[in-house]
C-alpha cells in the first residue's frame, strides 16, 4: 500500500524568521500620561507621514494599551522616524 503524502510541507529552516531579524523591527509608540491626544496625532501625522484616521487609531491604541506599533522595517529605516518622535517629547522605540 502507498503512503498518502501530506499536504502540509515542513518548512525549511532558512526560511523561519525571528521577529527581531533586521527587516522585522517595529517602531513602538509608548503611553505616556503627559501629551494630550491632538498633540500626538499631530506629531504622528508631521513625523511618520500618517493620514489623520491612522493617527487617531494609532492614539487610541496607545492610551488604551500602553502602546503601538507605528511602522514595520530595518533598524536603520525606523530610525529617523523614532529621533523625530522623541525630539517632540514622545516616548517611540524600536523592537
Amino acid at each position: 500500500m502507498r503512503r498518502k503524502e501530506s499536504p502540509f510541507t515542513k518548512p525549511d529552516f532558512d526560511e523561519i524568521t525571528d521577529e527581531k531579524s533586521e527587516e522585522g523591527r517595529f517602531l513602538v509608540l509608548h503611553n505616556d500620561d503627559f501629551h494630550t491626544f491632538d498633540f500626538v496625532i499631530d506629531c504622528l501625522i508631521e513625523v511618520c507621514n500618517m493620514e489623520s484616521v491612522q493617527a487617531e487609531q494609532c492614539t487610541f491604541l496607545v492610551h488604551y494599551k500602553g502602546k503601538c506599533d507605528i511602522k514595520k522595517g530595518t533598524y536603520d529605516s525606523l530610525k529617523p522616524f523614532k529621533e523625530g518622535l522623541t525630539a517632540k517629547g514622545l516616548s517611540a522605540t524600536i523592537d
